[in-house]
């Protein structure tokens, strides 16, 4: 395996790994998110989302 194709494949990967984090990471704050509305829509008056 030649020299370029090593850094393409190292590079691949870091990318990759960058991606699935940053996945994650929105998927958290969705998650926070999604939580505060359930728990601030019954006091507000707001529609309940089912």
């Amino acid at each position: 395996m030649d020299i370029v194709a090593l850094l393409v494949v190292v590079a691949a990967l870091w990318l990759a790994f960058k991606l699935v984090g940053f996945v994650l990471r929105a998927a958290m704050w969705a998650l926070v998110l999604g939580g505060l509305y359930w728990l601030i829509a019954p006091l507000a008056g707001w529609p309940m989302p089912f």
